[in-house]
């Protein structure tokens, strides 16, 4: 079996944003990536919520509440 070169390369660990981290280290290019990584999670957070907010209300309408 043939070993592909890329399975041995480290893998990158993702980005990771600490909340309350010193920002005056970052260059304008990390804060704007930052940013985008911060809306995109907010963008997670309000999908999660809209499908549980669904999932409550197709309960509420089966069981009549």
């Amino acid at each position: 079996m043939a070993i592909d070169p890329e399975e041995l390369l480290p893998r990158k660990k993702p980005a990771e944003i600490v909340l309350g981290e010193d920002l005056s280290a970052m260059s304008e290019f990390e804060l704007a990536a930052r940013i985008g990584m911060l809306e995109a999670e907010i963008a997670r957070c309000r999908d999660a919520i809209a499908a549980r907010q669904a999932t409550k209300s197709a309960a509420d309408a089966f069981f009549k509440r």
